[in-house]
């Protein structure tokens, strides 16, 4: 089945307003490639002036609260991203579940929130290195995945990025064989929650993505695109990423 190439950057805790020149350059770049969905997760901070600055790039946040609204201080709901100008939202990193100690029960819950708002969601998972040197690669991130998606929720706007810990920002990543392993077992839990509609839900690759490598990663069977972190944060560091999605698309 044939599926848009989506290329993601997480700027994770970087970014001001003075470097919305990087933003802008995206943008120019993404627009001179249709054929692919671009989109920036950006810092809280920037979400409203960024989508107000690029109208054209789709820009999210990197993280949501379950809830509609309380007493639940530093956070935002799904209602804030919206009303700041976010189409889309990350949920599940693995920096997140770690440093955060998310469970996959509320990554779960803010993944349904999400969609139920109508905000391109995007899934993390990934396993460390521990567990790859295991031989436990696959089991691990099955088992979360199964436990991280909904499976009541409207599953259109839902995508996975699968991250193995140990190739973030490391620039190390696995081979192009056990990436295609990876994603296809991902691939097939996605179609035993979801039915034929498993087939349409984009999984993503995201560790140590760059312009070097990207063409050799998308052309991995089931790789729908990637989360790239260091890499976006200068345009001309992500728009070779993008660049290589297009050639793919």
């Amino acid at each position: 089945m044939a599926r848009r190439k989506l290329v993601v950057g997480n700027w994770k805790m970087h970014g001001l307003g003075s470097d919305f020149v990087q933003v802008e350059e995206i943008e120019s770049a993404a627009a001179g490639h249709p054929q692919v969905d671009v989109g920036l997760c950006v810092p809280s901070t920037l979400i409203e002036r960024a989508s107000r600055a690029v109208p054209g790039l789709p820009i999210g946040a990197q993280d949501v609260h379950p809830a509609d609204k309380g007493a639940h201080t530093g956070c935002l709901s799904t209602a804030m991203l919206a009303d700041a100008g976010a189409s889309m939202v990350i949920v599940g990193h693995s920096e997140r579940r770690e440093a955060q100690h998310e469970t996959d029960e509320e990554v779960r819950a803010k993944a349904e929130a999400a969609l139920g708002a109508g905000l391109l969601t995007i899934v993390c998972v990934g396993e460390s290195l521990d567990v790859r040197e295991a031989g436990d690669a696959v089991p691990t991130v099955e088992g979360q995945l199964d436990a991280s998606i909904p499976r009541d929720a409207d599953a259109t706007r839902l995508a996975v990025a699968y991250e193995p810990i140990w190739a973030i920002g490391t620039g190390r990543i696995p081979t192009v064989e056990d990436i295609g392993q990876m994603h296809s077992a991902l691939r097939q839990r996605l179609c035993v929650a979801y039915g034929d509609s498993g087939e349409a839900i984009r999984i993503l690759y995201g560790g140590s993505v760059k312009g070097s490598n990207a063409a050799e990663i998308f052309a991995v069977e089931d790789v729908d695109g990637a989360l790239v972190g260091g890499a976006s944060l200068k345009a001309a560091d992500f728009i070779p990423i993008i660049e290589a999605a297009a050639l793919k698309a």
